[in-house]
């Protein structure tokens, strides 16, 4: 079994809104408290607060503040969950020795979602286009594709101003797809979004740097608003959905040619990039990060493993800077070379179609030097 989410709009009407947003607010509180007991308990006592603690807690305080009554009981357990893992991996990056980033307590726009643990309990599907939320009632839902599997648990997602309803289900293994007995090897870039071991090239449509106007614009009628008017939250919206536009793009984008990649081949090679150390460079990661290399090979990842194909990384040292045919190691090698003929075999061809054919063979052989 798999567990997949599926995500659709909501359009709530203006009173439905102000439920939710209070739902929002009481789950925030709950949330800091929880972060503050744990907190306190251990500088003062030295003593661990369990989740099973706080969920007993939580009862006693949807009891007696008003407003929290508006709220689920299992979603509050939810938000103690929600803390506990946010506990569990501060302490998982404590032992591995990264930075360890303890918990942070929740501002009013940093908190932007409430769960419910259980399809059928507190939310459910209630006619042809209404989602039925405890405390909130018959929400408008545009269905625009079909629910699969069975459902298990629902998150209500604030992002932009807008809502959205989050379903995790679960669904049946996959059906491998049918083997068509191609291979590929794609060597990613900036020029061009990826290039192919095919000599297939697919442009950079670089959405964040065509945004950029607009985004100076939205930017600036945000600094000029006062500080916690509604005027500044209006202006910030406007950034917000632009930054929003700009991610949908990108991910239609990936999601499309991911798709179609693993539909043609039964082998894809791409190289096993350490991006998070790429980005240092301040000349080139606006670029990398606008190219979304990160969420295309998340993607393809997914994918594969979806239609049972092979997706292998490779190592990228020297995949551009060697000949595919022969293996010669080309002198005077730099960033500014777009072309290769190498002196020993004559080869000539594009330094990105060289590098994917280099990502392939590496593939082929294991991971071994082309």
């Amino acid at each position: 079994m798999q567990i997949k989410t599926f995500k659709y709009r909501l359009y709530p009407i203006k009173a439905q809104e102000q439920r939710m947003t209070q739902v929002l607010s009481v789950c925030r509180h709950w949330y800091n408290m929880c972060l503050e007991d744990r907190k306190l308990a251990w500088e003062l006592e030295q003593r661990s607060v369990s989740k099973s603690d706080q969920e007993k807690t939580g009862i006693h305080y949807r009891k007696t503040f008003p407003k929290a009554k508006i709220v689920f009981s299992q979603t509050m357990q939810v938000v103690c969950d929600d803390a506990d893992k946010a506990f569990q991996s501060f302490f998982r990056r404590v032992k591995a020795k990264q930075a360890a980033g303890y918990p942070r307590f929740k501002g009013c726009w940093h908190f932007d979602s409430f769960g419910f643990n259980q399809y059928g309990a507190g939310v459910k599907i209630d006619g042809k286009h209404r989602l039925k939320l405890f405390g909130i009632g018959r929400v408008r839902i545009r269905w625009h594709k079909a629910v699969e599997g069975t459902l298990k648990s629902c998150r209500i997602v604030r992002h932009a101003g807008k809502w959205f309803a989050c379903f995790s289900c679960e669904l049946a293994d996959p059906v491998p797809l049918e083997t068509t007995g191609a291979m590929v090897g794609i060597d990613v870039g900036i020029s061009d979004l990826y290039t192919t071991s095919d000599g297939a090239k697919i442009d950079n449509p670089r959405w964040y740097r065509k945004s950029q106007r607009d985004l100076k614009l939205a930017q600036r009628a945000v600094s000029r608003k006062a500080k916690g008017g509604k005027n500044s939250r209006k202006a910030l919206l406007r950034v917000q959905r632009i930054h929003e536009h700009v991610s949908n793009q990108r991910k239609d984008f990936l999601n499309k040619l991911s798709h179609r990649l693993t539909q043609d081949h039964d082998l894809i090679a791409v190289e096993d990039l350490k991006i998070n150390n790429m980005v240092r460079n301040h000349k080139l990661s606006k670029s990398i990060l606008d190219a979304g290399w990160g969420y295309f090979t998340t993607r393809l990842t997914i994918k594969a493993a979806n239609a049972g194909r092979d997706l292998v990384f490779v190592n990228p040292a020297y995949t551009s800077k060697c000949c595919s045919t022969c293996g010669h190691e080309f002198e005077n090698f730099n960033l500014s070379l777009r072309w290769v003929n190498c002196p020993q075999c004559g080869l000539s061809l594009d330094r990105d179609h060289n590098a994917a054919i280099n990502i392939l063979n590496r593939a082929r052989n294991g991971g071994t030097h082309p």
